[in-house]
């Protein structure tokens, strides 16, 4: 499902709408009707009706309907003899009285059967020059949406006085399109949805792969810069005709969105805000200019202004911080209504509680980031750190410095915070970067940039951080491998892997939160209680909870699994087995030892000791973070260097594992690869080396002349 866009908040106030659908949509391939789609139609119509929407109908279709008629019957009419003769077209004006008939008969018998009640009105272009017809149609069109029923209307070309109406372009509408668009206009209505065959208006032909969908029409950008293909197969229009008549009504202060009739709903998804189709309106060209800038230019931006970030003193790179902390405070309202609406989208979209769990920012998280922010604003400069000092040869000396990576793109799950702390750690650690959230915290990731970017200063530049706006932008960022020097995902294992194979650049996989806690024979075992629910129900939804239990076999005689099981379950805890206690205890199965809850349910299952412990985590586990609960130091000190996870703990919640509590300020993620970070990665993971050489005139010259010292003076420096 798309998400909701914040360019298309507006939509949530409309109340009068008018609804084109073309010939294409109404029609099959064969001149008939496309009963199933109309169907579909209607329903959304009664739908949106039974919610107190005032939906107008505009439909094509009856010269396809009335010509495909009679067609038929000439054919039943006609000998044989008259069929050897050259066949004269159809007299369109003919085929649109037919059609007419047989096009409103479909849709009374279909708004009948959904219990609603609909209206013909047929017009023509001359009717709208006299201004007493135009006072009249307001008036009757009001009467029939007073009383719950939908009008219809449809051009009658039957005794249009138009000589070619499917070529002349003449005259106040020429077409459907243009008929909605001046409708729209001419009734007062709060949007205008043209239902077209394809998805909206794409860059280049539908149908070929390069093409993309564009999400919305900005003239300036886009006028004389799109081609369109052939007309409607059926109809007078096309992509054409329905660019010219949306632009017409946008510019006139109608909103427009062109999409699919195809497609289930989509008059209702695009009611709700979601990004379907392509929107016109007025005020386009003042919205995320970013949408519409190259990805390119987008992250050689970055990379500039990260430059210009590293040039200024350490001083300076703590104050953005400081201001960064102090705007977040001074937004906290309008960040949380932002926030509340993304989580409101989210519940009506029927996303699962575990992300709405992690979309949602409590009212304490702003001042919580904040503090967070200035704690890292006032740690050890991290750029430019001598790390090694070495006299390579008498009066030459060589230093390995730290050093940032450059450019970062950072592709984050549905938690807005995280935002603000790759922010933060990006600007520490003197990085330039480009961040894609979630679809589904869409308003709250644009506020929280907009924010963070009017905190920096003009001597840096906002654009140090981008903020990537589309799903369709992302294969194109990652071929800039010449720009971006780190993709950091943080998401699902599908995700890293689909990343991974796309892409040339470093990758940083943060992979699932396959998390264990293994209570080993001589555990403490009120501790291990305590470990136990704080790991699992501290913040369910976290990817360092636990999500598997394991237990020394020798702890189940003594009822110490019962404890433990029935623990969670008091706690509101859904507990599954695996193999062994779903046999013995009568435990539903667990779907998968891989499976990653991030919510308040677990996996229980039992071991015969620490090495069974071991080889479980390392068979099934993510390789994030992983705890025993023992008082055997030996048992302990197995688990601690044989377990090869990020994170490894003895005697300690599994929830530790977190960049802020480890002391690193905040975390970019954290990471389950082994190069080049592991674990929760902070500002030194985001930082490489430089060698730095300071000499006083030597040259090789086949190293005659040089007498090597490799003298270590790192302790001095």
């Amino acid at each position: 499902m798309d998400g909701v866009d914040s360019t298309r908040a507006f939509l949530k106030d409309v109340k009068r709408l008018v609804v084109k659908v073309g010939t294409a949509v109404v029609t099959r391939g064969d001149g008939r009707l496309a009963v199933g789609r109309l169907g579909a139609l209607c329903e959304q119509i009664q739908e949106l009706n039974t919610q107190g929407y005032e939906v107008i109908l505009v439909t094509s279709g009856a010269v396809g309907v009335g010509r495909q008629r009679l067609r038929y019957r000439k054919l039943v009419n006609s000998s044989f003899a008259d069929l050897q003769k050259p066949q004269a077209e159809l007299d369109g004006k003919a085929c649109a009285a037919v059609g007419q008939n047989g096009l409103m008969a479909i849709y009374d018998t279909l708004f009948s059967q959904l219990d609603v009640t609909s209206a013909q009105l047929l017009v023509t272009d001359n009717d709208f020059r006299d201004s007493d017809f135009r006072k009249q149609l307001t008036e009757t069109v009001k009467s029939l949406l007073s009383l719950k029923v939908v009008p219809i209307f449809n051009e009658n070309d039957a005794v249009s006085t138009r000589k070619a109406p499917y070529e002349d372009s003449s005259g106040i509408f020429w077409d459907n399109d243009s008929l909605a668009a001046l409708l729209a206009l001419e009734l007062k209505a709060d949007l205008l949805v043209l239902l077209s065959d394809v998805d909206g208006l794409y860059s280049g032909p539908p149908s070929d792969p390069r093409s993309k969908l564009i999400h919305t029409y900005v003239k300036e950008k886009l006028e004389g810069v799109i081609t369109f293909g052939e007309k409607s197969r059926l109809g007078r229009g096309g992509m054409t005709a329905k660019v010219k008549a949306a632009v017409y009504a946008a510019y006139a202060g109608i909103p427009v969105v062109i999409t699919s009739g195809f497609a289930g709903g989509n008059i209702i998804k695009v009611l709700r805000g979601e990004r379907v189709g392509t929107l016109f309106h007025r005020d386009a060209h003042k919205w995320v200019p970013m949408e519409h800038e190259g990805v390119r230019e987008m992250a050689v931006a970055a990379r500039e202004s990260s430059r210009r970030l590293q040039a200024i003193s350490s001083q300076e790179r703590s104050r953005i911080l400081l201001d960064i902390a102090d705007a977040l405070q001074a937004n906290e309202k309008q960040i949380l209504a932002e926030n509340e609406a993304d989580v409101a989208a989210a519940q009506m979209a029927g996303y699962e509680k575990s992300l709405i769990s992690r979309l949602a920012m409590k009212p304490e998280k702003v001042s919580s980031l904040a503090k967070a922010i200035r704690v890292l604003a006032n740690m050890e400069e991290p750029i430019g750190r001598v790390l090694t000092k070495t006299e390579i040869a008498e009066g030459l000396v060589l230093e390995k410095t730290s050093s940032p990576l450059g450019v970062l793109l950072i592709i984050f799950e549905s938690r807005p915070e995280a935002l603000v702390q790759i922010a933060s750690l990006a600007i520490r650690s003197g990085n330039g970067l480009l961040l894609k959230g979630g679809k589904e915290a869409k308003r709250s990731n644009a506020v929280l940039h907009k924010v963070i970017t009017s905190a920096i200063p003009k001597s840096v530049g906002e654009k140090l951080i981008g903020l990537v706006t589309t799903r369709e932008e992302i294969p194109d960022l990652l071929k800039l491998d010449d720009v971006i020097d780190l993709v950091i995902p943080r998401g699902s294992n599908k995700l890293v892997s689909q990343i991974k194979a796309s892409t040339k650049i470093p990758v940083l996989g943060h992979s699932d939160g396959i998390c264990h806690v293994y209570v080993d024979k001589s555990a403490n075992m009120d501790m291990a209680k305590q470990i136990v629910l704080d790991a699992k129900t501290d913040y369910p939804a976290a990817c360092n909870a636990m999500e598997t239990l394991l237990v020394h076999n020798d702890l189940v005689q003594s009822g110490v699994l019962n404890e433990l099981i029935m623990e969670l379950q008091i706690k509101g805890v859904t507990v599954y087995g695996g193999q062994r206690v779903s046999s013995s205890m009568n435990i539903p199965e667990a779907p998968s030892f891989h499976h990653e809850y991030s919510s308040l349910a677990c996996t229980v299952e039992i071991v015969d000791d620490v090495h069974a412990a071991i080889d479980h985590i390392h068979n099934y586990g993510s390789a994030h973070t992983d705890c025993i609960v023992t008082e055997d130091q030996e048992t302990a000190d197995i688990f601690l260097h044989q377990v090869d996870s990020a994170a490894v703990f003895c005697n300690a919640s599994t929830r530790f594992s977190d960049g802020f509590r480890f002391g690193l300020g905040a975390e970019v993620g954290i990471s389950t690869s082994r190069i080049h970070a592991r674990g929760p990665v902070g500002v030194e993971g985001l930082l490489t080396t430089r060698w730095i050489a300071k000499g006083s005139g030597q040259i090789v010259d086949g190293d005659k002349g040089v007498v090597y010292t490799h003298r270590d003076l790192t302790q001095k420096a």
